[in-house]
This record gives C-alpha cells, structure tokens and sequence, in this order.
C-alpha cells in the first residue's frame, strides 16, 4: 500500500505527484508532525489517503522549514535519534516459531525447516545445526515491528522540492 500525495496547481512536474509506500510514508510525516507542527499539524489525516493536504502558501512554508532543516543538520539530528531508538528497542520472540528458531507449524514441516541444515553463522549463533524458520532464519527472534519503517535525508529532500513546486497538495 502507498500513499499517493498529489499537487494541487503544480508549477512544473516535480510538484506533480509524490509516493511513498507505507513503510516511508509514516515516519515521514511523522517527522513533519514532530518538527514542523504548526504547519503539518493543519492536516488532521495525514497518515490516510482521504485527500486531506495543505494549500499553497503552507506547502512552500513546510518546505523551506524542512530545507532548512536539512540545511543547519536538524533533520540529521532527528534521524540519528530516531535510528538509534529503533535499533535499542527488543528483539522480540519470533511468532512463527515461538522463539524456537524451528518452524515446526503445517507450513514449516511441509517445506522441511525441521531437519533444514543451518548456514555456518547461524550454527554458530544458535548452538545448533538443523531447525530453520524462515520468518527469523533459525535465530528465534525477530526485529520489532517499527523498524520496518525508514526515514532518511534523500526521503525528506524530494519530499521538500515536490511540496516547493506542487501549489498545494491532496494525500490520496
């Protein structure tokens, strides 16, 4: 799924159209919402695609907040904190094979992850040879859930330039 942000009287084709899947899309307006919420804070469904957006003037505003964020190393500043909490947070137990590392439900066993032969890093790390699952690759746990969710400088530039150039937006 994606959300699809449309300009609404772009000036040239950059202002035309801009995506995101969800997994981009979320911690980039959250990043809005956290630092630039006087002017993202007007859109009252911005993780939906309802048509809600801003006009004009709030577009070119929320852009030169966020360029100037990039610019004086504030953005970075925020992407660093929120990487280093993503990487603090646990590791939870894999739900697929209940933190065994071995898939042993009906689908595990029909593709023989039971008796699958570890790759060397993996034996290394679990203490064992055999026993594969292959939501976390034998080792029994998985990332947590937010860490799916990326957010990086490249992201929050493109992002400004289509908000400069689009007259407004409609997230569709």
């Amino acid at each position: 799924m994606g959300m699809d942000v449309y300009g609404k009287n772009a000036v040239n084709q950059t202002g035309e159209y801009f995506r995101r899947n969800v997994w981009g899309w979320r911690p980039l307006w959250d990043y809005c919402l956290d630092q630039h919420g006087e002017l993202a804070g007007k859109v009252e469904h911005g993780h939906s695609n309802d048509g809600d957006g801003l006009d004009g003037e709030d577009s070119v505003a929320l852009a030169r907040l966020i360029k100037t964020a990039i610019a004086d190393g504030s953005a970075s500043a925020y992407i660093e904190k929120r990487n280093g909490y993503l990487a603090g947070l646990e590791r939870p137990a894999c739900e697929l094979c209940e933190g065994t590392g071995i898939r042993s439900d009906q689908v595990g066993v029909e593709n023989g992850m039971p008796d699958r032969e570890l790759p060397d890093e993996m034996k290394m790390l679990t203490g064992r040879s055999h026993g594969f699952c292959n939501a976390c690759s034998g080792e029994g746990k998985r990332d947590a859930w937010e860490t799916n969710y990326f957010l990086d400088l490249d992201d929050l530039a493109e992002f400004a330039e289509f908000l400069e150039n689009s007259g407004g937006f409609s997230i569709c």
